[in-house]
């Protein structure tokens, strides 16, 4: 697609398609701050652009019925997270409806080539099936901060290899499209904007507790990254002084302390101390344990687990809770693969943040998690590439 929006009023209908599916006329005049010979105009020169597609007659309204338009529905968006030990890709329909998704296994710490080879074979795989000939634009998540007007990852703690990488650039080659790049938890905050939990939400957190933790800022319904991209980044606050050393170089960090791969160190260590007997049998025959590992034997009525599950969700609560103060958010969402370990993670982390934070903050405050699960990120990536597609030129 090489057609984008002449105008802010242009993009706004567009937006508003996307978000509400085909409409009328008649009914976008009334979202929008325009006359009824402006908005036809505007609407016209979309439909030249091939952006926009007639749709036959609306429902009549009292008088001469208007006529319903909508995004032209062969558009395709590619939406791509990459998370620390998996990859995900979707492609979506115009109104960011997931046509067809794949996922696999994937090491981040393998670096970029590797990983985008894997990416590129996915994709592949969702041209074979039918879904999509070529796509539009294509949103790229990754698990670390990205300095997003060049769509480059800039020192991200847990992929080596990747700092400074042209990511944009060289998935844009590959695929032939335009191509944006941000934090996969924004991407996770964005997809459930769009389609999950917090759809009529404007100021809110979206924590990702994975491998790492992270959280997506979003402050007036826009996703506040930060000077340099790092903002959100709450895996890297202190949680205790002196502490665990972390990845990033300090120390006492909450990713030390919680979020899956500490999790699975300290479950390991429990069940080599012999502390529990499930996580023990169950290491004995896997060789190694998981945060899905923990959220089984808790499942089971293991103490030892419930034990790591409520003393992590405690202190992710105890990051939150100042979060809270400072920001006030009107919603706080948890997502990730972590959540796999349900409410008992919910419970507590709730509990610590309602008793910590000030009752003028939390009185109204909802914690919950997400709707969408794995497909956040790719949801989310696709929002992002449309609203720079739905954007003036």
């Amino acid at each position: 697609m090489t057609a984008r929006p002449a105008n802010a009023h242009q993009a706004r209908l567009l937006r508003l398609l996307r978000d509400g599916g085909p409409n009328s006329r008649a009914e976008l005049g009334d979202r929008v701050d325009l006359s009824r010979s402006k908005l036809a105009v505007e609407i016209d020169r979309l439909l030249e652009t091939g952006l926009v597609v007639a749709d036959g007659l609306a429902a009549s309204r009292g008088g001469r019925r208007s006529h319903n338009v909508r995004l032209a529905p062969e558009l395709r968006f590619l939406g791509v997270d990459i998370g620390a030990t998996s990859v995900d890709v979707a492609v979506t329909n115009p109104e960011l409806e997931i046509l067809g998704h794949v996922n696999q296994p994937m090491d981040v710490r393998e670096g970029p080539v590797a990983v985008f080879d894997e990416v590129l074979a996915l994709v592949g795989k969702l041209r074979d099936s039918g879904v999509a000939d070529g796509f539009a634009g294509a949103g790229i998540g990754v698990p670390g901060p990205v300095r997003f007007p060049e769509g480059v990852p800039v020192a991200p703690p847990i992929m080596p290899g990747w700092d400074g990488f042209p990511v944009r650039e060289a998935l844009s080659q590959e695929l032939g499209c335009p191509v944006m790049v941000d934090n996969d938890v924004n991407l996770m905050a964005m997809g459930e904007m769009q389609a999950g939990v917090a759809r009529s939400v404007r100021d809110f957190f979206c924590v990702k507790i994975g491998t790492g933790i992270g959280c997506g800022v979003v402050a007036g319904g826009e996703v506040h990254r930060g000077t340099t991209g790092s903002a959100g980044d709450i895996g890297h606050i202190q949680v205790e002084l002196e502490g665990r050393p972390c990845p990033c170089g300090n120390r006492g960090c909450l990713e030390a302390y919680f979020g899956g791969a500490a999790l699975a160190r300290d479950a390991e260590a429990a069940a080599r101390d012999g502390v529990s007997p499930e996580l023990s049998a169950r290491l004995e025959a896997a060789g190694r344990l998981s945060a899905e590992d923990v959220a089984n034997a808790a499942a089971a009525g293991d103490g030892t687990s419930l034990d790591l599950i409520r003393e992590g969700g405690a202190r992710v609560g105890q990051v939150i809770a100042g979060l809270v103060s400072f920001f006030n958010p009107g919603l706080v969402v948890i997502g990730g693969g972590v959540t796999g370990l349900g409410h008992t993670l919910l419970a507590s982390i709730r509990t610590q943040v309602y008793r910590q934070s000030l009752p003028l903050a939390t009185g109204n405050l909802p914690i919950v998690l997400g709707e969408l699960g794995p497909v956040a990120g790719v949801t989310g990536a696709a929002r992002l590439i449309s609203d720079h597609l739905f954007s003036p030129a």
